[in-house]
């Protein structure tokens, strides 16, 4: 018999994912292929003198404070919701709502104590506010995490023992504990709808990088979250990744931590960001300001920037990303110049956006709206000129013509 024929699919996967990509079918693929538009967001122009809010953007842009750390969201001026916004915001996502609008999530990087856990922000089809309420309580350090096809959120708490909650965006169900994507310092989730896994990093100077096999897909179309197999990379000289199962996913505070566990392994110097787009995931490293992405069916890995050898080194401090949906990757500064800087396909790098008088902060959550024509993202120890905030965080929303710049 021709050993090969005889590999399961947990084998395939164990392995890395060359070639099962040819065994998909369907829309996925289709949009792999797609052209994109020649126009990139790295294109769109310099930043102009900062408006009312202390923004920097390019001419035709324009900025609104949406909630301010410890005040009631505001439906209008008169008219606020119940929830006072969460201190220290961080990740986020938008995720579309039945009727037109959608829900912008964050993450509260603080302790229970404090609030922590999480935060949404329900909108309407014209973009004003419609409520807001919290997702998730009772956790601590909650950094970023990450949206799933099946319209949840991964919540990903940065402790040492950190766990993942998966989080209803709508308010609807409560959050449940993801053991199987193990206890480490998380920061961020990336779901692969393709080959149905889960990449998570990790936020230690020799943090690992972590594939996680769900034991199945559930009858809704959900991943098995509870059960699996967690993986680390191992990443040879050409950049392809070998995945190692890790023996204890889920160590106590006396047990070996999860990274120490397979010495094999490859040590990334403070994972950050990550996000799934078109076959490939991005993360971020802090600790050498690189960002890199995997090419999921080659099983490949790659560095997209480094700060070090870059000839326009505008990006410092890399921390959490997201991916337009014309291919633009968009990279949040913790630190540097404060901005949003975009990677596009071509390598070109430019900066989108600019937070003036707010050095002591650091930029996080950035994410479109459903859409593509809002981006959202908080200045997680900011403030506004008027004291909203207070030094505690402010959430902003972008307005402009982002139409330009998505696939065709």
């Amino acid at each position: 018999m021709n050993p090969k024929a005889s590999l399961s699919r947990r084998d395939l996967l164990k392995q890395g994912t060359t070639g099962l990509a040819a065994l998909a079918v369907g829309p996925t693929l289709l949009a792999i292929s797609q052209p994109l538009s020649a126009r990139t967001l790295a294109e769109v122009g310099p930043l102009q003198a900062a408006d009312a809010n202390g923004i920097r953007l390019p001419q035709g842009f324009s900025s609104r404070v949406i909630a301010a750390a410890g005040q009631r969201v505001r439906r209008s001026f008169w008219n606020r919701t119940a929830y006072r916004w969460h201190s220290y915001p961080d990740g986020g996502a938008t995720f579309a709502t039945g009727d037109g609008g959608w829900v912008y999530v964050s993450n509260s990087e603080t302790i229970s104590l404090l609030g922590g856990g999480a935060g949404a922000i329900r909108f309407n089809a014209d973009g004003s506010v419609n409520d807001a309420y919290r997702i998730l309580g009772g956790t601590n350090a909650n950094c970023a995490g990450g949206p799933t096809p099946w319209q949840t959120w991964l919540s990903c708490e940065e402790t040492q023992c950190g766990r993942v909650f998966e989080c209803d965006p709508f308010g609807h169900h409560p959050a449940r504990l993801r053991a199987g994507l193990g206890y480490f310092k998380h920061e961020a989730a990336a779901v692969d709808p393709l080959f149905n896994m889960v990449y998570l990093t990790e936020d230690e100077g020799d943090g690992r990088f972590y594939r996680y096999i769900p034991a199945g897909v559930n009858s809704d179309g959900s991943l098995n979250l509870d059960e699996g197999v967690l993986q680390a990379a191992a990443v040879d000289a050409q950049g392809y990744v070998t995945w190692l199962d890790i023996p204890n996913p889920t160590p106590n505070l006396l047990q070996t931590p999860t990274r120490e566990q397979l010495p094999q392994s490859t040590a990334f110097d403070g994972g950050e960001g990550c996000w799934y787009s078109h076959g490939h995931v991005y993360f971020t490293t802090k600790g050498d300001n690189k960002v890199w992405q995997l090419d999921t069916n080659l099983n490949r890995l790659s560095v997209i920037y480094d700060a070090a050898t870059a000839t326009n080194p505008i990006l410092t401090g890399v921390d959490n990303l997201t991916v337009s949906s014309g291919g633009d990757v968009l990279v949040a500064e913790d630190g540097g110049d404060m901005q949003i800087v975009v990677i596009d396909k071509q390598g070109d790098v430019a900066p989108l956006i600019q937070v003036t008088g707010q050095d002591d902060s650091e930029i996080t959550g950035p994410a479109f709206s459903p859409d593509g024509q809002r981006l959202y993202f908080s200045s997680q120890r900011g403030s506004d000129l008027f004291g909203g905030g207070n030094g505690f965080g402010i959430t902003y929303e972008i307005t402009g013509p982002f139409e330009q710049f998505v696939t065709l």
